[in-house]
């Protein structure tokens, strides 16, 4: 009970310490602009966050939800373009933390009224230019949803100046997940904001890396109704003292009791029970070589619902069994259910 308190009280602490106050901007409608043209208009209320914001303790960032209000919602549209398949795709630069802006993705179909929505969340390689393919707008359209994605805290998108050389999403795990999952609540602040996305109840995708987040968002925030997990990371003494994710001369750092004291209250396996309440359907594919066979099992045990727990020996038979909309249609039909006011497991 302890360490749930301190996991939902986090994220409201050292928000607060990051964000700066300052006087919002009086928002004006987003106007659109060319593609990969900046556009200095903004629909989005700014609050810079100073260069010095401490970041002493990520844990405090995590998993109380993020009552923030719009005005600390900072950001300008990118581009907003027409797709051929009848969808609008917008790519925003949201500036809630000042170094490390975070491109979001929204591909909505044309639809009168609010879309439900489903976020994607991928694993920390992925190049979130993949949202820019228009294939998008038919898994969008055609199976009901909007999609938003963003690439998480520490992925290969967001590594930059002044980000010293050498970090990535283990190196800085505490600060990856943490930062993430508030970058999560961020981005529901948002779409709440929209008169044309149904924000309050949303489905998410979790890939990897992508699958941690996506747990430890749902167990700090309700609007997230349904997740469907792909491998999702999780144990964290085992997976740091076995994946082959992590390079060997890097492990002994990651096997130090200071490091595994410093993500011990971020472990996903640790929060994957408490989403009983949640529509919950985990994938695993065995021969999959990042989460070790002793992670996964943990991780598989800790699902909330058993009859929801999918497992492949390799990525054709994940293929095979569940098609090539089974994933879109699966979540289509959370987003859409959660949208009417019922759940399906």
């Amino acid at each position: 009970m302890i360490r749930r308190l301190f996991f939902l009280f986090a994220i409201d602490l050292l928000t607060m310490a990051n964000l700066h106050a300052q006087t919002p901007n009086i928002p004006i409608p987003m106007q659109a602009a060319p593609e990969k043209e900046a556009s200095p208009a903004t629909g989005l209320k700014t609050l810079n966050i100073p260069d010095d914001a401490p970041k002493e303790d990520w844990n405090t960032l995590a998993l109380a939800k993020s009552n923030l209000p719009p005005q600390s919602i900072g950001g300008f549209l990118l581009s907003k373009v027409d797709l051929p398949g009848g969808c609008t795709r917008e790519i925003l630069r949201m500036e809630w933390r000042k170094n490390d802006p975070i491109d979001l993705y929204v591909i909505r179909p044309t639809h009168n009224g609010k879309m439900p929505v489903v976020l994607f969340l991928y694993n920390y390689t992925f190049d979130n230019d993949i949202f820019r393919e228009d294939r998008w707008c038919d898994r969008a359209r055609d199976n009901g949803f909007a999609a938003v994605a963003f690439a998480t805290a520490l992925s290969w998108p967001r590594i930059h100046s002044p980000r010293p050389i050498g970090n990535w999403f283990v190196s800085q795990l505490q600060e990856a997940l943490a930062s993430s999952t508030h970058d999560v609540q961020m981005v529901l602040n948002y779409l709440e904001t929209r008169n044309d996305l149904d924000a309050g109840h949303v489905a998410v995708f979790g890939q990897g890396s992508g699958g941690a987040v996506a747990i430890l968002s749902a167990a700090a925030d309700q609007r997230i109704a349904s997740l469907d997990l792909l491998d999702p990371w999780g144990d964290w003494p085992e997976f740091l003292r076995d994946s082959k994710q992590i390079p060997e001369d890097e492990r002994p750092n990651y096997l130090k009791p200071e490091f595994l004291k410093s993500v011990a209250s971020l472990d996903p396996v640790d929060y994957l029970p408490e989403l009983k309440d949640r529509v919950v359907r985990m994938q695993q594919i065995s021969d999959e070589p990042v989460m070790p066979a002793a992670a996964k099992e943990k991780m598989a045990s800790a699902a909330p619902h058993s009859d929801q727990l999918m497992r492949f020996p390799d990525r054709a038979a994940a293929g095979k069994a569940l098609g090539s909309n089974g994933i879109m249609s699966w979540l289509g039909e959370q987003a859409n259910h959660e949208t009417s006011g019922s759940r399906s497991h």
